[in-house]
Parts: structure tokens; sequence; C-alpha cells
């Protein structure tokens, strides 16, 4: 019989509510901090099936906890996910409309490119290109830095990516609408954005991926072809 909801698993969700994705390590510490204070059963390796219960309450309501890795580090995150809604319409209540459009141009650009990231200087470039009104630099960096605060982008020394949030909320849009460009990784098997690709089949793969998959072997030889991996490995 499948578990019942609990005040546990209601504390556990507003958090997650709250703060729209967590870490792996910090959700584990919060079932355990739920669990303890609602006096309900703990197993520190059941963290999946306490979501899957709060999943199943979620699913008339079209939402869903879901579990995705940073492409930075490979650690686990947990994300609330809406699925009523596709695409970027996600976002329309929170922005206005040139605002959606420099991050649609903002995504295009960083999918399109060979590393998974678009420089500060490319995507102000693009802010008196739009279509919808066309934005001032100082305003296209102040709506860059809101994007970051609100985890759908991430940015280092000038160069930005898709924040972990954005990809696990959006990766059945960016698969479907940049299929020659997007791939998925040949390891997780999900979508991959900063990646390493092969050069003879083509194929590619996480860093995290990368790392673990070359650990143990004396020579890298692709998964897919056995080539010598001629990538640097991080």
């Amino acid at each position: 019989m499948a578990a019942q909801m609990t005040d546990a698993h209601r504390r556990f969700l507003q958090v997650l509510m709250s703060r729209g994705i967590m870490e792996g390590s910090e959700a584990r510490k919060l079932h355990r901090h739920c669990c303890e204070i609602h006096k309900v059963y703990y197993a520190h390796d059941k963290l999946d099936d306490f979501i899957g219960t709060i999943n199943r309450q979620l699913q008339p309501l079209f939402m869903q906890i879901r579990k995705g890795m940073s492409e930075s580090d490979g650690k686990a995150h947990y994300a609330l996910v809406n699925l009523a809604e596709t695409e970027i319409t996600k976002m329309t209540s929170d922005y206005t409309e040139n605002e959606l459009e420099l991050f649609r141009k903002t995504m295009d650009l960083i999918v399109l490119s060979e590393n998974g990231f678009a420089s500060s200087t490319d995507i102000l470039n693009l802010a008196d290109q739009l279509k919808t009104k066309k934005m001032k630099k100082k305003e296209a960096e102040q709506v860059l830095k809101v994007f970051v605060e609100d985890k759908w982008l991430s940015e280092k020394n000038g160069e930005y990516t898709l924040h972990t949030r954005c990809i696990i909320e959006m990766e059945q849009y960016i698969l479907s609408n940049y299929q020659d460009a997007a791939r998925k990784c040949n390891i997780c098997h999900s979508l991959a954005i900063q990646s390493q690709v092969c050069e003879s089949c083509g194929i590619g793969m996480h860093l995290p991926c990368v790392r673990k998959y070359f650990k143990a072997q004396t020579e890298p030889r692709c998964p897919q072809c056995n080539d010598f991996w001629s990538c640097d490995i991080p």
C-alpha cells in the first residue's frame, strides 16, 4: 500500500517550494529534520521513497519534485517542477516580454555554443536587437543579475550558463526545441549543456561523468566508438 502524506512530507514540500531547488545533502538533512519534528519513521536511505509519496499527491496538480545533477560538480539536486506549463511560459508571470526574449536569446547562445557558456559581452550585444522592446545595456545587466538570483542562469567570471534548476525544469523543452544541438550525456542519459564531445562519433558527456568514467582508465577511450578520447580529462 502506498505511504500516506504526513506533516513531515508537507513541511518538506513547503521548504522546497520556498527555495525552488535544493542540493542533495540539504534535502537529506531536511528529510531527517522533518521526520524528527513530526515523529515520523526516518530511514537515511529512503529519501527518494519519501519524495515519491509527495509526488503521488502532487500528480493531480501537475507538479513534481525532480532529481537532477549539477553540471559543474556532479552533485544531486532536487527541484519542484510545474508540469502543466511547458517551455518558457513557466516564467511569464515573473518577467516582462522583453526580459523573456533576452532569456530566450541567451539560452540560444548557451545551447548552441561549444562549451555550454555565453559571455556577458555577447549577451549584452543582443539587448538592443530585441524585437519586443530594445534594452539598454545597464538594464540588461540588471535583468541578467535577476536571472542568476532566481536560479535560471549561473555566472562565473562574466560567463553565463544554465542553472541546474533551469536544466531540470526545461530539459524536455530544450531537447525538443534544439534537436540539432542539444544532446544527452552518454553516461547518465540526462541533458548535457556543459559537455565534452567525442571527435570521432560525436557523443557527449558531462564533465563530472567524464571524470568518473575515465578515473580508472590509463588510456581514455570513447565508450561508444572506442577511439582515443582527445579532450583533457577535467
